[in-house]
């Protein structure tokens, strides 16, 4: 049963989807330091935080051994789609990178039926020919930033199929279990990465690139993103499922492109300032995200059956 929101709780929703906005801005800050590391880092001090407050709730962390290891293989797909995130945030900017992340409906639509085998929604494909055409019109005014744009699609493709992974396992285990898992693994996956990155980079020698943190802004960034975006974030997120119906927080969710993209025209200034195009494309993007669950619902009801 879902309890009635009050209004601090409508405003702790749109702070955590301001704060999952923000995660775009903080890997570009961190650089030169390599997304894999960001990514290495983050997942390592945020296993750390989830198992500590696992430790001071005293909750079990027992999973099935074959459930554990499917948690831990969906971590190392969140560990790929973190790195190819912040990648593209640096080779375009974050703004590219965000309108990139708002094909995750469009991607859910596409994997959703092949992961759960349920029928191919005609809406779904509607909605998703207009994103397209978003995306197109994104491509034709920002060319030179397509490789961004692609690792960015490529990213929130990612996204989406580990949230449809997810969603076989909520009803088994609690949340923060799954999530506890799920870090462990993308620790792991950042590493290989890390690792693959380092051996393939013929500047490493030179600190071109750097793969430790070497300053404390560096290391003050990183617990902001673990502590604060992923831990702090994640939890109360979990706390307000029981006031939202999962409807609500989804869409509201959706506005994390917009809260992201103003966030990074604030602090970059110029750097993230694009053409019209670029504007008109993503709000096409977004409105079709934002569109989807009103037409779902009406589409729904008018093709049930009629009862006798």
């Amino acid at each position: 049963m879902v309890n009635k929101p009050s209004l601090t709780d409508y405003l702790q929703l749109h702070f955590i989807v301001l704060i999952w906005g923000f995660t775009a801005i903080l890997g570009k800050l961190l650089q030169p330091l390599d997304s894999s590391a960001v990514v290495l880092f983050r997942t390592l001090l945020a296993v750390a935080g989830m198992g500590t407050l696992l430790f001071i709730r005293k909750q079990s962390i027992d999973v099935s051994p074959a459930d554990r290891w499917r948690l831990l293989g969906t971590g190392a797909i969140i560990a790929l789609h973190w790195v190819m995130f912040f990648l593209a945030a640096r080779i375009a900017n974050v703004s590219v990178c965000l309108a990139g992340m708002a094909t995750s409906s469009l991607w859910a639509s596409v994997l959703e039926p092949l992961v759960l085998r349920r029928r191919v929604r005609t809406i779904e494909v509607v909605m998703g020919a207009v994103v397209m055409a978003g995306l197109y019109l994104i491509f034709r005014f920002e060319f030179d930033k397509v490789v961004g744009l692609a690792i960015a699609v490529f990213s929130a493709m990612l996204s989406s199929l580990f949230t449809i992974i997810n969603s076989r396992f909520t009803h088994k285990y609690d949340a923060l279990v799954i999530s506890f898992y799920e870090m462990a693994g993308a620790v792991v996956g950042a590493f290989a990465l890390w690792m693959a990155v380092r051996a393939a980079d013929p500047l490493a020698a030179n600190h071109v690139v750097q793969y430790v943190p070497e300053t404390s802004i560096q290391w003050l960034w990183l617990l902001i993103l673990a502590l604060v975006c992923t831990v702090y974030a994640y939890s109360v997120g979990v706390r307000l499922l029981r006031k939202f119906s999962p409807y609500m927080a989804v869409l509201t969710v959706n506005l994390e492109p917009v809260y992201g993209i103003l966030l990074a025209v604030l602090i970059f200034g110029d750097s993230e300032r694009m053409t019209p195009g670029f504007y008109i494309g993503t709000l096409v993007i977004l409105a079709a995200v934002l569109a989807y669950p009103f037409m779902n619902r009406r589409f729904t009801k008018a093709t049930l059956p009629t009862t006798i």
